[in-house]
Formats: structure tokens, sequence, C-alpha cells
């Protein structure tokens, strides 16, 4: 899990020194040139860095464990991390009143909860003998389509009603 966890620092600096570069790009672009100040050029080599370091433990990571277990921590991970990142180095909550800033706590829980659901309830139940299909068409059931069951197996898989307890 270490490698889950470089991977989503390097993916939160990244962020930041995206934002920052982003920011020196505009302002030369409205004609206040910041290309000639030496950290425009570190944010970009930041930025390099950054990414090649993160691709790298991601692969890593994905090579050690299951994409199941990967993807929701690197999620959680790169989202706290980033949020953190954002209020240390550009104060964005020093802007923002009490309500924006219970909203933006909320809508975080919310995304760690469904994540967190997801992942608990995706291997819930699963069995081959309660798996049916329906066509993308939601075409009409015809019975040389039905399995031995009388579900359909055509594409999208679903429970048959009759397998719940």
């Amino acid at each position: 899990m270490v490698y889950i966890g470089v991977c989503s620092l390097m993916g939160s600096l990244s962020v930041m020194s995206c934002k920052a570069l982003g920011i020196a790009l505009k302002l030369t672009f409205s004609g206040m040139n910041q290309l000639i100040y030496p950290q425009t050029w570190a944010f970009a080599l930041v930025v390099i860095t950054c990414v090649i370091t993160q691709m790298n433990y991601l692969n890593k990571a994905l090579d050690t464990f299951n994409t199941a277990v990967v993807s929701p921590i690197y999620y959680v991970m790169f989202t706290s991390l980033t949020i953190l990142a954002s209020v240390i180095m550009f104060k964005d909550w020093d802007r923002q009143n009490p309500s924006q800033i219970v909203t933006e706590m909320c809508g975080f829980v919310t995304i760690l909860s469904g994540t967190f659901l997801l992942h608990k309830t995706k291997d819930l139940g699963d069995s081959s003998s309660s798996v049916i299909s329906l066509s993308p068409s939601f075409s009409s059931r015809n019975s040389k389509h039905s399995s031995e069951n009388g579900c359909m197996a055509e594409e999208i898989p679903l429970r048959c009603q009759d397998s719940f307890p």
C-alpha cells in the first residue's frame, strides 16, 4: 500500500503544480511574462517529475494488488491529499464562508462513503445461477434466449427476482 500512498501524494502535488503553472501561463498570456522567473520552470519540472513518478508507482501498485483494491484506495487518498494540499498551498478556505466549507466537506464525505459502499458491496451474492441479462435496446424476451432457470442471457447482467432471499 506504500505504492498507492506515494502515487496519491505525487498526484496531489502534480495537481497543485499544474494549478500554479496554469496561473503563470494565464498571466503570461495576459501580458505579464512569467517565463522569465525560475519558479515557473520549477513548477513545470515538478509537474513532469510528479506525473512520471505517479505513473511508475501506480503501475507497481497494480502489478502487486488487484485493481478492485487499488482504485478505491487511490481515489480516496488522492482526493484527500489534493484537498489538504489545496488548503495549505493556496489557502482556498480563507476566501470561503463557513457554509461553503461545510458543503465541500459534506460532498467529500459523500464521495468517501459511496466509494466505501461500492467497494464493500461489490462481491455480495455473486452466483452464476442468479444472473440474467438484458439487451441494450430492451427488446422483448424470446424463449430461445432464456436459460434453464427461465432468465434471459443477452448482455447486461442482472439478478433474477426469484433468486433474492
